[in-house]
């Protein structure tokens, strides 16, 4: 298993940025005759968490994840941060080489060490 971070140019200042889950989504309800006093804390998926970067990031968010997934998956490991998930080292060679050639440089994959 090959893990890479996900990097993108952030459309205020240029700098690589990844994003991160510093909380988890905090979900409740509102209903129509009663107080429901339910709430549920979440963290985002891999692709939930890379859509929620549109307008942050130099790129189209939803782009990025369609070039990504017939190589490997987005994950968010222990809900924090963001990975690629990949099987063999030719498909990280591949999507990096895809990933620059397509986005010109505004994103970028970083092998991750094992640990």
């Amino acid at each position: 298993m090959i893990r890479a971070k996900l990097w993108f140019r952030c459309a205020a200042m240029h700098d690589p940025v990844t994003p991160i889950v510093v909380k988890p989504a905090l979900v409740g309800w509102e209903a129509k005759k009663r107080r429901v006093d339910l709430t549920i804390e979440r963290a985002f998926n891999g692709e939930e968490l890379v859509r929620r970067m549109k307008g942050w990031i130099t790129t189209d968010p939803q782009q990025v994840i369609e070039t990504i997934r017939p190589f490997g998956r987005l994950k968010v490991l222990d809900d924090q941060e963001l990975v690629v998930e990949m099987e063999k080292q030719d498909n990280f060679d591949q999507l990096k080489k895809i990933l620059t050639e397509k986005f010109d440089g505004e994103v970028d994959l970083e092998a991750v060490p094992k640990r």
